[in-house]
């Protein structure tokens, strides 16, 4: 019998990026990079555990963007165009590493990683990898949340209320069309809670979210199990909290396991290492060095990538191994303690970005699918839960408020905040204001006027993406961040001054819809 229970959390985001207006664009990178080396091997991951009878529980955030992305033709077709070019630049690899046995093997890998991901994707999944996601939710193992509509971080909305709620409404109706139901849960963009915003979920229908381990212990009154149950908004819905200790074991590439010198190097690529003629045409048309997703190093020690050691793959696993052994005893010997001392059975909430699982750290799904398989098999102390299953084996929970908090630097709203990007807020406010005011003026528009009004609301959601204000505060990709926080409130502006004079602009606004196309069956009454 089970004295515990640990749920893992995987929140799967990327900001919504989509050129259409150019051929090769270097951001939409970030999707098929996550594609091959995260969804991809996840999938993997869950089918050979299904398929071996293992019982497993995971608990994933698909956000509204990253589901947009995943459903869009134009970049299901692009990111296979980005495939096929992998696939040669591996072959071109194998000949030229035939006499360099430490790098040859690496080079097979990689071909019959490319090849396979290319067959997962077009032949069991027929491009749609939503689908398959949602195969395993169908299934019982994998409980796939919401969240905020474009990850607008909500406490900094709480000027207008309405701003929040649309966030929330539009990302449940874009999850109940993909899923065919309603969600049940929600990853707050950043953890960002703001008390009262629990109002706005349970009129969604949502019944928990997930919080930094500050939020429910600087709750009111103070939560008597700590983290290690979930508390009761006075809204009814749920609030979980995070898990230190188990997060910081994974996290952390200081502390953690992805830091282990067996482990693959991140940094160290051969779009950077390689003759520029030679790589030239596998990086970016501008003639940019770009990652490949080809690295044949390990992380080796603290020293220069120059004098990094080859990737030794057999090595990585085993570590891996050793890494969820090491995971799951720390969990057993927290679940006994806890258990004794709370005398109740606790619940560990382990949350990650599900991106560190491949992309950053590259063993990570062989690390998650050595753990799924060791809980199963090797004992009975913890028992995988998602928080919606806990909240139907233990629905008496005390009853708190959550403090305003984030799982930010230094857990409130600085990231999103400071003085690299608070010139934005006034923009993203006004904007906010006008679009209420439109949705309030005009409540049953038709034709090119509900077009227009429609795109107004994408324009606005897309501005309000806490991605662009945390690439201004991290300092990469600046120009590209600036470029889109610019353009969606320039375009949200010219709308809303072409339905006030009653002049829309219809080839101009044709244009920002083949461009923005994000939610096309939005309803942009949520605002009033």
């Amino acid at each position: 019998m089970e004295k515990g229970y640990l749920a893992l959390v995987l929140h799967a985001h990327l900001p919504f990026v989509r050129h259409p207006e150019h051929a090769d664009f270097l951001e939409e990178d970030w999707l098929y990079e996550a594609i091959t080396e995260t969804y991809i091997p996840l999938l993997k991951v869950f089918e050979g555990l299904v398929n071996d009878g293992v019982d497993f529980r995971l608990t994933m955030s698909i956000t509204p963007t990253l589901a947009s992305m995943l459903i869009d033709p134009l970049l299901q077709e692009r990111y296979l165009q980005h495939l096929d070019k992998l696939i040669e630049l591996s072959e071109k690899e194998i000949e030229r590493t035939r006499w360099q046995p430490e790098f040859f093997e690496l080079a097979k890998m990689y071909h019959g990683i490319f090849t396979e991901a290319r067959d997962i994707f077009t032949r069991k999944y027929s491009r749609n990898l939503v689908g398959a996601f949602k195969k395993f939710q169908d299934l019982g193992k994998l409980e796939i949340i919401t969240c905020g509509a474009t990850h607008g971080f909500l406490p900094l909305m709480e000027v207008n209320p309405k701003a929040v709620r649309a966030q929330i409404q539009v990302a449940v109706a874009q999850y109940e069309k993909l899923f065919g139901r309603k969600p049940r849960g929600i990853w707050l963009p950043e953890c960002g809670y703001q008390p009262g915003h629990d109002e706005f979920l349970k009129e969604a229908g949502i019944r928990f979210f997930l919080v930094d381990t500050h939020g429910i212990l600087h709750g009111t009154p103070r939560p008597k199990y700590g983290v290690f149950a979930p508390v009761y908004c006075k809204s009814g819905v749920a609030a979980f909290g995070r898990d230190m200790e188990s997060s910081k074991a994974v996290w952390s590439a200081v502390e953690g396991y992805p830091g282990d010198y067996n482990y693959r190097e991140f940094y160290r690529d051969i779009g950077f290492d390689l003759d520029y003629d030679y790589i030239r045409p596998y990086i970016h048309e501008d003639g940019t060095r770009i990652s490949t997703g080809i690295k044949y190093f390990r992380i080796t020690g603290r020293v220069d990538l120059a004098f990094k050691s080859p990737y030794n793959r057999q090595w990585a696993l085993d570590r891996a191994a050793d890494h969820a052994g090491n995971f799951l005893y720390n969990r057993q010997k927290q679940v006994e303690h806890l258990h004794d001392w709370l005398g109740k059975k606790p619940i560990i909430v382990s949350p990650y970005d599900a991106e560190l699982y491949g992309h950053w750290w590259y063993e990570g799904p062989d690390w998650l699918n050595f753990l799924l398989r060791k809980i199963h098999f090797d004992q009975k102390t913890v028992k995988l839960a998602t928080p919606f299953e806990y909240l139907e084996w233990h629905p008496r929970n005390q009853i708190v408020t959550p403090s305003m908090s984030s799982w930010g630097y230094k857990g409130y709203s600085e990231v999103w905040l400071e003085g690299s990007n608070d010139w934005i807020y006034r923009h993203l406010h006004k904007a906010a204001d006008r679009m209420v005011e439109l949705a309030q003026t005009y409540p049953a528009a038709e034709g090119t006027l509900r077009r227009a009004l429609a795109q107004a609301a994408r324009e606005l959601l897309l501005a309000q993406s806490s991605d662009w204000a945390f690439i201004f505060k991290t300092g990469t990709c600046t120009p590209y961040a600036y470029k889109r926080t610019r353009d969606h409130i320039e375009r949200f502006n010219k709308i809303y001054d072409a339905i006030k004079s009653n002049s829309i602009d219809e080839p101009y606004l044709r244009d920002i819809e083949w461009k923005d196309n994000i939610f096309p069956d939005i309803d942009y009454r949520v605002y009033a």
